[in-house]
């Protein structure tokens, strides 16, 4: 089972894009060129390209779910943007195609960290970008409706968080030294604050994008999963009916070795 199986809709419609600021920063990092160009692993249904098309000329979305891939190609100009179906750690560009900016939103974990690096090295431009970031998920927790969440995800699949058909293990470094011992240089971390508004339902929904919650992971628990989430947080929501998420992007910005 791929790890993110029947979770397209439910991640073209609940999960969170790329905040202008976020966008702002990552475009501005990168070098001119001419044509100016994007590339982007792991992009899932496109929303770090839709965020960033407007400061490239072109851009190469990479992932190896077909599903996903199908969002984006129905979100994405196609006269801009090409798709590629292929692992972050082997996958094929045009000849002489290098990129200014490479990014990897909410992705990097689950790569095989240094192969991906020594790869996408020789597909960037002389003084390309590499930006690894995304913000934080229930398992950080900060909030009491992220805890209440996570107490429901354990309840009906077990406390080992799951990734797929398997289970997942946080890495044990950091990201940025795992950059730099790859020979990057100049790595720098930002933080971006950022504060959304989610309702019951979209918080569900969210859970249903991801891995470790998908329709496929819990099969006829479903419905018992649903149910128990939305009696857990409907206490919690405020006058609006709303959930607050005080959140950040962590941005590792990277030149080129």
């Amino acid at each position: 089972m791929s790890l993110f199986a029947s979770t397209a809709e439910h991640y073209r419609r609940h999960r969170s894009g790329v905040p202008g600021e976020v966008a702002e920063i990552l475009a501005t990092a990168a070098p001119q060129g001419s044509p100016r160009r994007l590339l982007d692993v792991g992009t899932g249904p496109g929303f770090v390209i839709d965020a960033l098309l407007p400061w490239f000329d072109e851009a190469i979305g990479v992932d190896l779910d077909a599903d996903l891939l199908a969002v984006a190609r129905q979100e994405l100009p196609g006269d801009r943007v090409r798709l590629v179906q292929a692992p972050a750690e082997s996958f094929d560009l045009p000849e002489s195609w290098s990129a200014h900016l490479v990014t990897v939103c909410r992705a990097f974990h689950w790569f095989d960290r240094p192969a991906f690096l020594r790869h996408v090295a020789d597909r960037m431009a002389p003084d390309a970008v590499l930006a690894v970031f995304g913000d934080q998920s229930i398992w950080a927790g900060g909030e009491e409706w992220k805890d209440r969440t996570r107490e429901v995800v354990q309840e009906i699949l077990g406390e080992r968080r799951r990734a797929g058909a398997g289970t997942y293990d946080r890495p044990a470094g950091r990201f940025e030294d795992e950059i730099a011992g790859a020979g990057f240089r100049a790595v720098t971390t930002t933080r971006v604050p950022v504060v959304r508004t989610r309702t019951v339902d979209s918080v569900i929904g969210l859970m249903h994008s991801m891995s470790f919650a998908s329709p496929a992971v819990l099969g006829d628990l479903a419905e018992e999963f649903d149910r128990r989430l939305g009696e857990r947080l409907a206490p919690l929501t405020d006058a609006d009916g709303l959930l607050v998420d005080h959140n950040e992007f962590h941005i590792i910005l990277a030149a080129r070795p």
